[in-house]
């Protein structure tokens, strides 16, 4: 059983506004099982509180989030049931949440950190903000419906690019291709996105509602389907020699050498 009793997630309620805020910086706000718990807790709460009208995401220390962190996962590998497992259900309550939901992107935004921006609704960044979509060097499959939803949001190709190079890319290049609604100055982000959800909170709650489920409708319908999919290939491929190669070359600090494998 994880425990979402933790302050790497931190979540503040006020004048409508639910501020969810990754808060562990030392690791570059990189998600444990415990921070997927809370993080999936504080959506569905939101969702059931009338008081709330807007979720904002943000990261602290100027990160929004490196990715998953590995060795918490690697500490609970088979250990948790499909049911326990915090993962999903983050990326479940997210997807069907019908409020406004808006990010705050600084710095590194890599891996689930880029996926779960697909699913906001308003997405800012600074300019210090980056972004990438590592799976396929690290020898796995996309998650969170990525394979679904960054094509039809960017287009295939732009979407093969991000995910078959995993190249790192810019605020202004997620910008361009729709990714990230627009781009601050690192001073200017937050202030000008808390202004946004201002706005959004003196909006008819039931006018904002409907118009979301009809943007999200067909994606919904699809993508609960593509994640337990991308699941399957994501688990296999943690199980991989290529990841296992990755994950070495990364420790050694060294290019990873996949030519053996077919």
């Amino acid at each position: 059983m994880i425990d979402a009793d933790t302050d790497n997630v931190q979540v503040s309620t006020e004048n409508g506004v639910m501020h969810i805020v990754l808060n562990r910086p030392e690791r570059k706000n990189a998600l444990s099982l415990a921070m997927y718990k809370k993080l999936g807790d504080s959506i569905r709460a939101a969702s059931e509180d009338r008081q709330v009208r807007v979720i904002l995401i943000s990261g602290e220390g100027g990160s929004f989030t490196s990715g998953n962190d590995l060795g918490d996962f690697a500490k609970h590998k088979g250990t948790l049931s499909p049911e326990e497992n915090p993962t999903p259900k983050f990326m479940s309550a997210l997807l069907g949440c019908d409020k406004p939901v808006v990010a705050a992107v600084q710095g590194p935004a890599v891996g689930i950190g880029t996926t779960m921006l697909l699913h906001c609704d308003l997405v800012y960044a600074d300019t210090s903000a980056y972004f990438q979509l590592p799976f396929a060097k690290l020898g796995l499959a996309p998650e969170f419906a990525s394979s679904v939803v960054l094509p039809y949001l960017v287009g295939h190709q732009h979407a093969a690019e991000l995910l078959y190079f995993s190249d790192r890319f810019s605020a202004e290049r997620a910008r361009e291709l729709g990714i990230v609604n627009e781009v601050f100055a690192e001073d200017k982000l937050m202030a000008s996105v808390r202004e946004r959800c201002e706005q959004l909170t003196k909006m008819p709650a039931s006018g904002l509602r409907a118009t979301k489920q009809l943007l999200k409708q067909d994606i919904r319908e699809r993508a609960q389907d593509v994640m337990e999919r991308e699941q399957v290939h994501f688990k296999k491929g943690l199980q991989s020699p290529e990841f296992a190669e990755a994950v070495a070359a990364f420790s050694e600090k060294r290019e990873p050498d996949f030519s053996k494998f077919d």
